[in-house]
């Protein structure tokens, strides 16, 4: 079992700065590849960025390529999503998910999630 909770949301202008923390607990924490999912209103759950058990792979989204950062801290069971220059349509809720699917993209793949930090980027 994992358990996981997100952290970190809030409302930024456009161009601003947010960290997302997601904390873990459980076993299988170093065991899993961790990823972060976004929804917007009246949208899919898509992927936003993804980080292998050693924290040595990262995948993004095109979307999110050179302004987020996912990283990993396995002493403290915790993985950061550091997202600048925020868009306006990076406004959602995000999610932090586990898997055992090396750096998946795909949400259904993904095992366990937390319940989600709502992200709003507005002027």
């Amino acid at each position: 079992q994992l358990q996981l909770v997100e952290s970190g949301g809030g409302s930024v202008q456009p161009g601003g700065s947010l960290r997302l923390s997601c904390a873990a607990s459980g076993r299988t924490f170093s065991a899993s590849t961790m990823g972060w999912f976004r929804q917007a209103p009246g949208k899919e759950r898509e992927f936003v960025a993804a980080i292998s058990r050693s924290g040595s792979s990262t995948r993004y989204a095109d979307s999110v390529k050179g302004r987020f950062t996912i990283s990993r801290d396995g002493a403290k069971n915790t993985v950061y999503l550091q997202m600048n220059s925020l868009k306006p349509e990076d406004t959602a809720v995000y999610y932090c998910a586990a898997t055992n699917t090396f750096l998946s993209t795909f949400s259904s793949e993904y095992r366990y999630w937390g319940q989600g930090t709502q992200v709003t980027v507005s002027s």
